[in-house]
């Protein structure tokens, strides 16, 4: 969900108001992709190196999550949706995580719709924290593989991703659910997320169900 800040400094605003921005359209996305039955979503909502950033803008960032969380909860529990959480909530301010852990304990029930948020997530760290929990489980080295690894991953029990939407005009991964992207297709767009619309999300997901997806096989072709 990228271009916030951009978009607050192209109509001469303080980032902030870039943010939050961001998450009204964040909001309105997640009820679009429940009513239209998407059964997992998963939002990149601040990164391990995000921490980077002026503390004030940081500080902000969790202010906004913590009102989201209150704001929104109720409408999750109506619309069935889970929320869960990607990456290392521990070192997140005292409010954001009880915030956070209290969603999710209250939406854990839910069944019709996962939204992840990854949180001080980085795909790398995902990677080596997995390796890791599979070794601290007993499962020696010889036995480590790709059905192992994705148990321990953040994402455990959920699909690999479908779609890949990112916006802003960025072309990269930035560390982003690096395993699991193995054969995600990709969309990328110029519009910045808080000008990110219910429309042109509707265009990324028919544009993907166009394609055929192959999943690095050379015979028949998988339609998605």
């Amino acid at each position: 969900m990228d271009g916030n800040g951009r978009w607050a400094t192209a109509q001469g605003l303080d980032r902030t108001h870039g943010h939050k921005a961001g998450t009204e359209t964040a909001r309105t996305i997640v009820r679009e992709a429940r009513s239209i039955g998407i059964r997992h979503l998963t939002l990149y909502t601040f990164s391990s190196e995000n921490w980077a950033r002026p503390k004030q803008e940081v500080t902000y960032l969790f202010e906004l999550l913590v009102t989201f969380l209150r704001e929104e909860l109720p409408s999750l529990m109506e619309q069935n949706i889970r929320l869960m959480v990607l990456g290392d909530i521990s070192a997140l301010p005292f409010p954001a995580r009880k915030a956070l852990e209290h969603a999710m304990r209250k939406t854990e029930g839910n069944t019709a719709m996962t939204l992840n948020l990854a949180l001080n997530y980085s795909g790398r760290g995902e990677i080596v924290q997995a390796v890791r929990a599979a070794i601290l489980a007993g499962v020696s080295a010889e036995d480590i593989n790709e059905d192992v690894l994705s148990q321990h991953l953040y994402t455990a029990g959920q699909p690999d991703p479908d779609l890949m939407i990112r916006t802003s005009g960025e072309l990269r991964l930035s560390n982003f659910l690096l395993y699991q992207h193995a054969y995600s297709e990709f969309h990328f767009t110029s519009t910045l997320w808080p000008d990110f619309s219910v429309d042109e999300f509707r265009s990324a997901l028919t544009a993907y169900a166009n394609r055929e997806r192959r999943f690095g096989k050379t015979g028949d072709q998988i339609k998605a």
